[in-house]
């Protein structure tokens, strides 16, 4: 089976659950034999997650840009294209742009019991300038 790109439409971050501007562009859901998603996730500079959850896990493929991701009582990390981040499951934690340049990635994300993720609050300023 080939689902075309272009054929699943995109659409903005909702404002619930990102800061700025976010653009998710679904690739696939999850199937019985592939118990995960697939999605690029466009964050434009200074955007960003809220803190969250994967009952799953998640790994992300940074794609293009510059960005920062944080687990629960630790350091800002900084990301780059190429980089590959690994979210165990339960592991409170965030991501999105830098402050100056755009990050584009693809999530791959678990799916347990028809869920992907578990949103909570969003991240501050002062959290996410470290």
């Amino acid at each position: 089976m080939i689902t075309r790109s272009g054929t699943r439409p995109a659409s903005k971050g909702p404002a619930e659950t990102f800061t700025g501007d976010v653009r998710v562009q679904p690739l696939f859901d999850a199937e019985n034999d592939a118990a995960y998603t697939g999605a690029y996730v466009t964050f434009q500079p200074g955007a960003r997650s809220a803190w969250h959850l994967h009952p799953a896990g998640q790994r992300l493929v940074v794609v293009e840009g510059l960005g920062r991701t944080q687990q629960w009582d630790g350091p800002v990390e900084e990301l780059r294209t190429g980089d590959v981040v690994w979210c165990p499951p339960g592991v409170k934690h965030w991501h999105g742009a830098s402050p100056t340049e755009a990050m584009t990635h693809l999530a791959l994300t678990g799916v347990r019991d028809g869920q992907g993720v578990e949103w909570l609050e969003k991240v501050t300023d002062e959290q996410y300038n470290g």
